[in-house]
């Protein structure tokens, strides 16, 4: 009698200086999906990190990717997803480094990714604003909105680091950028793939760590400067 084989989902996790909290993190992911009928890998990309967040997620049982130098959100999201491809991993995810994202979540949209026809799945905090400040929803809305006028993509929340990749997505998806203005310019080539992009509703957890740790709202303006001079570039070439 033939066995069906567990589907693989490498769960990746782009960390810059977590080693306070990066251990509890991977356990809880682990745990969540020890729950699962999943064949899954926990991948930290340590992008740089001046602390011990290699050791702390190598003692806690992760696949640990090491940059030597910090290359950003983007580029460090882009090692992990290059490594679920290269390797063979039939889904991937990304979720943030400091706790912010529920495990269960992370779960529940792989679980989402499963049953239907979508290649890239964003966790939307906005659908949901419980637990975030004015101040992050004003922001995120705004660079959502700005995503919608340079790309012509409507979501809720564009920046949000909590993302299912489909093995279409694995195998077609490359962005340009390596700082947060990744999270939009991902869109816009899923947008140019025809990879079919959806949202599901997923809460927050905000700690004073990870107020501390988030990106201020001022850089939103770079953000801003970079995807417009990109979009710029492009239409010209």
């Amino acid at each position: 009698m033939s066995v069906n084989p567990k589907t693989r989902v490498a769960l990746v996790v782009p960390a810059y200086n977590e080693g306070r909290v990066i251990a509890s993190v991977i356990e809880e992911l682990k745990a969540t999906f020890q729950k699962g009928n999943y064949d899954f890998l926990i991948v930290v990309v340590d992008d740089g990190s001046k602390d011990n967040t290699a050791n702390e997620a190598q003692k806690a049982g992760a696949h640990v990717i090491r940059h030597i130098l910090n290359t950003g959100s983007g580029g460090a999201t882009a090692t992990g997803l290059s490594y679920a491809y290269q390797s063979g991993f039939d889904i991937a995810t990304t979720s943030d480094g400091d706790g912010q994202h529920d495990p269960k979540d992370v779960l529940r949209g792989v679980q989402e990714l499963e049953k239907g026809s979508t290649d890239l799945l964003i966790g939307s905090r906005l659908m949901d604003t419980a637990g975030m400040s004015r101040v992050k929803v004003l922001g995120n809305a705004g660079l959502s909105f700005i995503t919608n006028i340079l790309f012509g993509i409507r979501v809720t929340d564009s920046q949000s680091g909590l993302r299912i990749f489909s093995k279409q997505a694995l195998t077609q998806l490359r962005w340009k950028t390596s700082g947060y203005e990744f999270c939009s310019e991902m869109l816009w080539r899923a947008k140019q793939l025809n990879l079919k992009i959806e949202e599901f509703p997923i809460k927050a957890i905000y700690t004073d760590y990870s107020r501390a740790k988030g990106q201020n709202n001022w850089n939103a303006i770079n953000i801003i400067k970079s995807l417009l001079s990109r979009r710029i570039a492009e239409m010209f070439e």
